[in-house]
């Protein structure tokens, strides 16, 4: 933490993300130091566009999001001063990134570990959540809150963790369980959660799992199935 203030660095998983990732990357916030995106085995142009747009990308050919971002993890890991906080944002536009002032504020204040920005709280725009989204939010929510004794409302991608805490939870997940993975095992290791409202809009482009019957059907089992393997 140089001259005492918080290093910052932002993860952002992207598969096919070209017409977005540019404006991702070109709206976080200049308190950040390093944006890494994680190019998911893209066959589009989003590797190029995120570079461009002043991101350091690496590649993971392995497809899933929690790949993806145990990826962005090991190099960030291999960087010879690590970030005090890293937050974690969805490369579709559907987030808005100069919001992380208010995802990363708690823990600067010393309130939090671990913060989620929570889509139900905040202001989303019609249809920017599909149904699927919905259920499986107030399914997952109600599941943890009856088994973990967890206060959640949401399951949002856009989240800022303490570096150190991030690595204790020893995250595994390499597909659709990877964000409740993080929740539960915040809760286990007695992390000082917040939620904070965010707004939402409609993605661009289409999603991976809740556009697709397949894609939904895969992300419901495992993040139920990942509910109670932690039980």
């Amino acid at each position: 933490m140089p001259d005492g203030r918080p290093l910052i660095d932002v993860l952002i998983p992207a598969y096919n993300e070209q017409d977005a990732i540019g404006k991702v990357v070109g709206e976080i916030p200049d308190f950040v130091r390093n944006i890494v995106v994680v190019n998911n085995n893209s066959t589009d142009q989003t590797k190029l566009r995120a570079s461009k747009a002043g991101a350091i990308v690496i590649d993971e050919p392995q497809r899933g999001y929690g790949m993806a971002c145990l990826s962005g993890i090991a190099y960030i890991k291999s960087l010879k001063v690590p970030p005090d906080i890293l937050v974690f944002l969805d490369g579709d536009y559907s987030d808005y990134p100069e919001e992380m002032v208010r995802i990363v504020k708690p823990i600067l204040e010393g309130k939090a570990d671990f913060v989620i920005g929570s889509r139900t709280k905040g202001k989303s725009a019609s249809g920017a959540m599909t149904f699927q989204q919905i259920f499986g939010n107030k399914l997952a929510t109600a599941l943890m809150k009856w088994i973990y004794k967890a206060s959640y409302s949401d399951l949002g991608p856009f989240r800022a963790i303490i570096w150190e805490k991030l690595l204790a939870l020893d995250m595994k997940d390499e597909n659709y369980g990877w964000t409740i993975e993080m929740q539960i095992k915040a809760v286990q290791h007695r992390l000082k959660v917040q939620e904070v409202p965010v707004n939402y809009r409609q993605r661009i482009g289409t999603s991976k799992i809740s556009g697709t019957v397949k894609g939904t059907v895969m992300a419901g089992y495992k993040i139920i199935w990942t509910i109670f393997k932690y039980f």
